[in-house]
């Protein structure tokens, strides 16, 4: 396990410690990296219903089954990735806590478990302009008609692999992406929400 005293963001590149929680009261985008998630990703079978069982005991809520939903509260959630495979997010520092529950659940199943808090990292984008920005470079359908709050898809933003999830109506997103291009899709948000007035969120 990575030691999160350690841990430096990759936005640190951009210094953008001087703009954060600076007064915009006309922005209509508001962007902040998320720090303080941990991520586990895990794959087992979703037919085995004493497996999926013992995971609903440990975590809180089930697993979502339903392709490209969350489940779960606030910091606390899983994110479907494909038929077998889930992202469960923790408060960062839970996440070995976790590991071990989660491991002693699935004694004897053949579950694939591991911490994956150090491959991505989040930014949140808010705002009434919000699904506007991702619109310019993101291939999805982000109308309220096909993406809600509560979704989650794996797609590509401005050319970078990332896990959007819809947080909130207003709208609100979480943007998961690998640290080598966190920078780059900082920078590529700064520039496609320009045009509406941008706000730079407090590291949360």
């Amino acid at each position: 396990m990575a030691d999160p005293s350690l841990r430096q963001s990759p936005l640190a590149t951009l210094h953008l410690g001087g703009r954060e929680g600076q007064s915009a009261p006309e922005a209509a985008v508001q962007l902040a990296e998320r720090r303080s998630v941990g991520k586990l990703n895990l794959r087992a079978a979703p037919a085995d219903g004493a497996l999926m069982s013992a995971f609903a005991g440990v975590l809180g809520y089930a697993l979502p089954l339903e392709p490209n939903r969350t489940n779960g509260q606030d910091s606390r959630g899983a994110f479907w990735l494909g038929p077998d495979e889930w992202l469960i997010t923790v408060p960062m520092g839970q996440e070995n806590p976790l590991y071990q529950a989660l491991a002693t659940a699935a004694a004897g199943a053949h579950v694939a478990l591991s911490d994956v808090s150090d491959a991505r990292i989040v930014l949140t984008l808010a705002g009434p302009r919000a699904r506007a920005v991702l619109e310019k470079g993101c291939s999805l359908d982000l109308h309220p008609r096909a993406f809600q709050t509560g979704h989650c898809a794996q797609t590509r933003l401005a050319r970078a692999a990332t896990l959007l999830h819809q947080t909130a109506d207003t709208p609100a997103y979480d943007i998961h992406v690998a640290w080598s291009f966190a920078a780059y899709l900082w920078v590529w948000l700064e520039d496609a929400a320009a045009e509406y007035g941008l706000a730079v969120g407090e590291v949360e």
